[in-house]
């Protein structure tokens, strides 16, 4: 023998309490229970997004210091490099990264221009 629901008609199992369709509960009296659904916040690693700006600031900058240290050198293109690490945290599906992201993506725009400037000055 099956239940039916009174309010859409669905055939469920003669165990259900409640339709499989619509949730309407199959027997009188019977309440159902609520739910509190909470998204856990997601945990930044502090010490990866600092190794990231270090990383950065290293590969955007460093153009800039070797032309200066090296004059008459290619090295201003190598600082082109730090641009891997920002773009690839502005796609993260979290806020929080996608901050830092835009941060080292403002350093490394400030290195890359700043090496540029020196290479063709």
């Amino acid at each position: 023998m099956s239940r039916i629901c009174f309010k859409c008609n669905f055939e469920n199992q003669d165990d259900y309490d409640f339709c499989a369709k619509c949730g309407n509960p199959l027997i009188e009296g019977v309440q159902p229970n609520n739910f509190v659904v909470v998204r856990a916040k997601p945990r930044v690693n502090k010490g990866i997004i600092l190794l990231s700006y270090i990383v950065t600031i290293l590969l955007s900058w460093s153009g800039f210091l070797m032309s200066i240290i090296s004059k008459h050198s290619n090295f201003g293109f190598f600082a082109f490099f730090g641009f891997f690490i920002p773009f690839y945290l502005i796609q993260a599906p979290f806020r929080e990264i996608r901050i830092h992201g835009y941060i080292q993506l403002f350093i490394s725009v400030i290195g890359v221009v700043l090496s540029l400037y020196v290479l063709f000055k």
